[in-house]
């Protein structure tokens, strides 16, 4: 049985395009069109020393939540490359413009150019997560805070969030997985498995839960989408994208076709055991993004309707 399923949007925040305000104005555009849509959550990604342009997740996501609500809103933080005093600073900020609960997802971050670039190392990044989240964390409950991994000593931050933080811990494998249960109720599954793979994800995430002694709460899942007003018209919309190997992920990890096709694809994911599904747009034309957007809501609806 779903029961109140959250379906909310992770908004790309990479755009090729020649004027960097044309990629921001995407953004803004598919801030608003989720809005319209009832979505549940809005929330932007975290990428670092990139070749193309890459709409950093602090001032971006203060600038969507003019177009958003008090409904939840976040961002993906790759803690290894934060320090944590300035991360906590900058989600107390964020908590202060709006009163609905404020969403961390975290992830460890990759690639020995991202790493240099912001001055940290991938040898130390296991080690540099945890004492991120310990820290971060505890400055956002109003503690002061020594750390001597990043050299803090009586730390405390001002304005302190008076609403909820939720931590959506990212982990593919079972010692990250362990570590996430460990740290976080909250689990946030990746995209690049179809059906059978995600419900393996899962099952393996719930394991190492039980083993460390975690209680699962949100266990919330990641899926590349696109709706159009037919199945035949999202194929058409996606086809290149399709053609072109995205991201590597098989095609069956997709989810492309009508509302009523997207509606029981998801629907199927959430009966696995997901309680909440965060939705990235196929890179497609921006009319074709927007209209997928307000369509979602009517996905959204739909399976609103089956937990009732």
């Amino acid at each position: 049985m779903i029961r109140s399923p959250r379906i909310g949007v992770s908004m790309s925040s990479s755009h090729a395009v020649g004027d960097p305000a044309e990629g921001a104005r995407r953004m803004i555009e598919r801030a608003a069109a989720a809005a319209r849509a009832g979505l549940d959550f809005l929330s932007v990604g975290d990428q670092h020393a990139t070749a193309s342009p890459y709409y950093q997740n602090v001032p971006m996501m203060g600038r969507l939540l003019a177009e958003w609500d008090d409904r939840p809103a976040g961002l993906l933080f790759l803690l290894p490359l934060w320090h944590p005093v300035l991360l906590a600073e900058q989600v107390g900020t964020l908590a202060a413009l709006q009163s609905g609960t404020v969403i961390v997802q975290t992830g460890l971050g990759g690639g020995e150019a991202q790493f240099a670039a912001m001055g940290r190392s991938l040898r130390n990044r296991v080690g540099d997560f945890e004492e991120c989240f310990r820290v971060a964390s505890a400055l956002l409950a109003g503690e002061t805070v020594d750390s001597e991994r990043f050299g803090i000593v009586g730390a405390h931050i001002s304005p302190v969030p008076t609403q909820e933080i939720e931590w959506w811990m990212g982990a593919g494998v079972p010692r990250a997985m362990e570590r996430a249960a460990r740290l976080s109720p909250d689990f946030y599954a990746g995209p690049g498995h179809d059906l059978e793979g995600s419900m393996e994800v899962l099952r393996s995430y719930l394991a190492a839960a039980e083993r460390v002694g975690g209680h699962p709460r949100r266990l919330v899942l990641r899926k590349d989408v696109l709706v159009a007003e037919s199945d035949d018209e999202a194929w058409r919309a996606a086809e290149q994208v399709v053609a072109s190997g995205y991201r590597g992920f098989p095609p069956e990890a997709l989810v492309i076709g009508s509302p009523e096709r997207v509606t029981e694809e998801l629907a199927a994911y959430l009966e696995l055991g997901y309680t909440d599904i965060a939705v990235r747009q196929l890179p497609v034309d921006q009319p074709v993004a927007v209209r997928s957007l307000e369509l979602l809501g009517r996905v959204r609806n739909q399976l609103r309707g089956r937990s009732d």
